[in-house]
């Protein structure tokens, strides 16, 4: 669903190197990738044969003949069935992107003999449209996941309504279209919860599951917005059936039930009201003009899992919870990683209203090109955390990790006022989670990479830049030919090119093959009155700042592996305990049955435990090892300067002390007035794969789209890289 390939880092820098594979870690990376297709493909049929009286009268009845014991009840098959072969997946996969890490496999550019009908399948089929900007192999997993609601909804449908007749509505004092209603609300929301199963893996940003596939949280999260949209129809058109059903027999009052054994109506409704709310601020409109709005009201969604476990009870909802156990551990991982202020530099204020933050970071910390990470700052918002690529290279700035902000909301607003302001500032708070990449630089498959922004949306190709201008220089390989097309409202963003390169130390970028096209769409020529310097603004160290750092350390493949295993045994054998030596014996020794709500409640807090408890040790580990490692980091504090330096692209006619800022002065040309011809400039790029990646407003998204789709060039490859929810 991606061309994002789930490669290593490491391996590439082996086949740079020229160092062979180890071939046992190879083999059991084969080995792994093979179970793993096995499970999952046996984890789909379950999903398919759901519905059917084969799986109903024959399989699940054997299933729990076998998994039915006193320790886990009812329970049992259900978690064996649908939680425990994603969490093996999952596991099993932090093993995979481990050994991926330490493997060299060869990566070779890709030819149209190699790759042409894949890449055929890569490229958009859909630009115009309710669901976006859409390739082959996406549009067909979609239609694979719709054929698989409509297959299960007909097949319940199919098989319940065969047991309605006359006769048998009439005993329950209903008519036969009353029957056949409470039936399809019943099955509606069972369909449902398959949407719902899935619905929190896209938005796991430290998921081990995405990059198995080649995903990214960031690149996935439109999948999110399908699944929600999908689960909230089915979810609302279910209530509303019941709705009718009742006020049809007379039996409104049920909406006011919450039986004590069974499903509970009132945890049903209030389930879907607080659905109803992020449902409702989440639509584009709404969600661009008041993100507020959206960010505090998506938070409803504890609330809205909460009462649907209570509705539904916790045996059901184990069908549901492997997307969400995942969830949980990454969002207690990054709680964790939040509350620890870090280390920051410096900032550089360009006259375009844009800032560039320095972070102090841990050497170890490595990253891959497009990255992003999570940026809280509680002066200004004590609750909004905001996503920002990563500008800086991991390899070129081994001590330092860069994002760019442009003041395009209130929030970066009034981040660049406190920033700006006269008076002295010695400090900022700062939080940060992340950073959250691929795992691997794909782009450096193609012959050339066609890079076309929009405003801003140049800050994801900065790292990419600097990425190749470490290979062309440190490793001495070949490099992709670089087009960077770059187009600006006001001749006062040119400064942002001055971020192509770092504050100090720039390598030399001649081995690098750049060509920058820069267009200023409204202005006719450069205004003087923007021809500002650049103002530096240094922070003064604080001892309980830390650098940046990964939450789990190097190994953080593995630790993560470790935290979903080892949480997921505690909790059942809490649950077996709980179970076995409380529930039971009220269950079968009395004439009582332990309440559902309370069973669920019980097993979630659990559950909360096991994740918080393990995730924990592992957290504080490694922060001690990230503490020792930073007492080792330089101080990188520096004398603010008494001057700032200005715009090399202002200022092209004075005398150039360096030689990349000299050399990408001379591989840029400025066009003022007017906008690229974007097909003309695609269809003449040279070469057997053109990466075409593309960041900025929709409309040129779609532009790109529609010409990479046309099919009138073989050798394009697009790529979409957006930010805008």
């Amino acid at each position: 669903m991606s061309s994002r390939d789930p490669i290593g880092r490491r391996e590439m820098d082996s086949a740079v190197n020229g160092s062979p594979p180890n071939e046992g870690i190879k083999t059991a990376r084969a080995a792994i990738r093979i179970l793993l297709i096995v499970v999952f493909l046996g984890y789909i049929m379950i999903w398919i044969m759901m519905p059917t009286n084969t799986y109903r009268q024959i399989w699940l009845p054997d299933v729990r003949a076998k998994a039915n014991s006193t320790y886990f009840g009812v329970q049992g098959p259900t978690i064996l069935v649908y939680t425990f072969p994603i969490l093996f997946i999952a596991a099993l996969g932090c093993v995979y992107l481990h050994l991926g890490k330490k493997s060299g496999y060869s990566i070779t550019r890709s030819t149209n003999s190699d790759n042409h009908h894949l890449a055929m399948w890569k490229r958009p089929v859909l630009v115009k449209g309710p669901l976006g900007i859409v390739s082959g192999i996406e549009l067909s997993f979609f239609i694979m996941f719709i054929a698989l609601l409509v297959w299960s909804f007909a097949t319940y449908i199919h098989v319940s309504f065969a047991n309605i007749t006359p006769q048998s509505a009439e005993k329950s004092g209903e008519k036969v279209w009353e029957a056949k209603l409470d039936s399809a609300a019943l099955r509606l929301g069972l369909v449902g919860n398959i949407c719902l199963a899935f619905l929190f893996f896209p938005v796991t940003r430290g998921s081990s599951v995405l990059p198995l596939v080649g995903l990214t949280s960031e690149a996935s999260i439109k999948y999110h917005i399908w699944l929600g949209h999908i689960v909230m129809t089915l979810f609302t058109t279910h209530g509303l059936c019941y709705i009718i059903f009742w006020a049809s027999t007379d039996q409104i009052s049920e909406m006011l039930k919450w039986d004590k054994i069974g499903v509970s109506n009132v945890a049903g409704e209030l389930a879907l009201l607080f659905g109803l709310a992020m449902w409702a601020t989440s639509f584009p409109r709404i969600r661009r003009k008041m993100f507020e709005l959206f960010f505090y009201t998506h938070n409803l969604y504890v609330l809205f899992l909460l009462f649907f476990i209570l509705h539904v009870g916790i045996s059901y909802s184990c069908i549901m919870l492997p997307g969400f156990y995942l969830f949980v551990i990454d969002r207690y991982l990054r709680f964790l990683q939040s509350r620890q202020r870090v280390r920051l530099v410096s900032a550089r204020l360009l006259p375009c209203e844009t800032v560039e933050l320095n972070f102090s970071k841990n050497p170890g910390l490595s990253y891959t090109p497009t990255s992003t990470i999570f940026i809280n700052v509680p002066s200004i918002s004590k609750l909004q955390w905001h996503p920002f690529t990563i500008s800086s290279n991991s390899n070129l700035d081994t001590e330092k990790l860069s994002v760019v902000i442009k003041t395009e909301g209130s929030w970066s607003q009034k981040l660049y006022q406190t920033l700006s302001s006269p008076s002295s500032l010695d400090r900022l708070d700062v939080s940060v989670e992340g950073p959250y990449g691929p795992a691997s630089t794909h782009f450096l498959r193609h012959d050339t990479l066609v890079m076309v922004s929009g405003g801003s949306g140049i800050t994801p190709f900065i790292s990419i830049i600097r990425e190749l201008i470490f290979r062309s220089t440190t490793l001495s390989c070949k490099t992709p030919r670089v087009l960077l097309i770059c187009a600006f409202k006001n001749s006062a963003d040119l400064t942002m090119l001055d971020l192509l390169l770092p504050v100090s130390g720039a390598p030399d970028i001649s081995h690098l093959e750049l060509e920058i096209e820069a267009y200023i769409t409204r202005d006719k020529e450069a205004t003087t009155d923007n021809q500002k310097l650049l103002r530096t603004v240094w922070f003064k160290p604080n001892a309980s700042d830390a650098p940046i750092s990964s939450i789990l350390g190097p190994n953080s493949w593995l630790w993560l592996g470790a935290i979903i295993s080892s949480s997921f045994v505690i909790f059942l054998i809490l649950m077996g305990i709980l179970t076995r030596y409380y529930i039971f014996p009220i269950d079968h020794n009395t004439n009582k049955i332990y309440s559902y709500s309370s069973r669920a409640v019980l097993n979630m807090l659990f559950i909360c435990i096991c994740i918080a408890m393990t995730a924990s040790l592992v957290f504080l580990r490694n922060k001690k090892q990230n503490a020792m490692e930073a007492k080792q980091i330089q101080n990188m504090d520096a004398p603010t300067p008494m001057t700032s330096p200005g715009s090399w692209f202002y200022n092209a006619d004075r005398e150039l002390e360096s030689l990349p800022h000299q050399s990408l002065v001379q591989a840029t040309k400025v066009h003022f007035g007017k906008r690229p011809d974007l097909k003309k400039m695609l269809f003449e790029c040279q070469g057997s794969s053109v990466g075409v990646l593309v960041c900025g407003p929709r409309k040129m998204r779609h532009e790109v789209a529609n010409i990479c789709s046309s099919g009138l060039a073989d050798n394009l490859y697009f790529e979409s890289i957006s930010f805008s929810w």
